[in-house]
């Protein structure tokens, strides 16, 4: 019998624990003020995941979760959610954790990502992909993969020498400014769509950028065959080989930044996978699914 249930987007990359300190009042380094922390499940990969299943489309995560009772904690949180999580990978290190304070605002003040589970596994979580459960040969993967820069340089670019995903439609996302330079990858793999911020964008092309559509113009032209940006509260811009697509987000109060962007990336793949919409109506999806998200109160 055919099987005519939905392609899943494939997430792959960082799936762990945010701890989330929110302040009650402005901070200078050293200070001590009143707050509220919460937990929730959180990462990149796992985060996109999590917003693609919630707009109805399948998703299946990629990464490396431990063999403890975090780990047993986050994967039953995801799939009563309905992420896809039969190809994770378990491994006998503690589950990856990210702290983060953020100011009044939902700024992120400081945060410190341990992803050390995900960056001793490599390779390992790939096997999915290599073994014949997710494609073959014969019969690559011809769906919508997210590539998260959480990853190991080694394993971005073992995907690349490997040729995982030529038939598959890819975006990339660094994940933070300072994991930037690992999608210099991204801006030489063929049919690929690059999501950055503005100050990311700022680091791959090594000077000062104006606005989004700027940035994007310059990462198409160094070698991006999609490029879209995001700059918090003003217009995000995509560039591919039609030119530039810029679209003013709605003004709203935010509450918490964390997630935005990967709510925004869901927004958009999701929308694009759906085919009913033509590309600035897209960008107005995913732009409206980052202010709705911000103005949340966290749970």
């Amino acid at each position: 019998m055919q099987d005519d249930s939905p392609t899943p987007v494939l997430c792959i990359g960082s799936a762990l624990w945010d701890i989330i300190a929110s302040a009650s009042c402005d901070m200078q380094p050293g200070n001590d003020v009143a707050g509220i922390i919460r937990r929730r499940p959180g990462g990149v990969s796992l985060n996109i995941a999590l917003a693609l299943v919630e707009r109805g489309q399948p998703a299946a995560l990629l990464t490396s979760i431990g063999n403890d009772a975090q780990g047993d904690e986050l994967i039953a949180k995801l799939e009563t959610a309905g992420v896809d999580c039969q190809y994770v990978t378990r491994v006998d290190d503690p589950t990856d954790n990210y702290l983060a304070i953020e100011t009044t605002s939902g700024v992120v003040f400081g945060a410190i990502a341990d992803c050390a589970s995900l960056e001793k596994a490599g390779d390992l979580i790939l096997a999915p992909v290599r073994d014949g459960r997710l494609g073959t040969a014969q019969k690559p993967w011809q769906g919508s993969v997210v590539i998260d820069g959480n990853l190991p340089v080694s394993t971005l670019e073992s995907i690349a020498k490997n040729h995982d995903f030529d038939a598959a439609h890819l975006s990339f996302v660094p994940a933070s400014p300072g994991k930037a330079e690992r999608m210099r990858a991204a801006l030489k793999a063929q049919s690929a769509t690059l999501f950055v911020n503005k100050g990311e964008a700022e680091i791959l092309c090594n000077h000062a950028l104006a606005n989004a559509s700027d940035a994007s113009e310059a990462l198409c032209q160094l070698g991006a065959h999609r490029a879209i940006v995001t700059n918090g509260p003003d217009a995000s811009a995509l560039c591919d080989k039609n030119g530039v697509i810029s679209v003013m987000p709605p003004q709203v109060e935010a509450k918490t930044t964390t997630g935005a962007g990967d709510v925004f990336l869901a927004a958009f793949v999701g929308a694009e996978i759906a085919s009913t919409l033509g590309l600035r109506e897209i960008m107005e999806t995913a732009v409206k699914a980052a202010a709705d998200h911000v103005m949340k109160d966290t749970e």
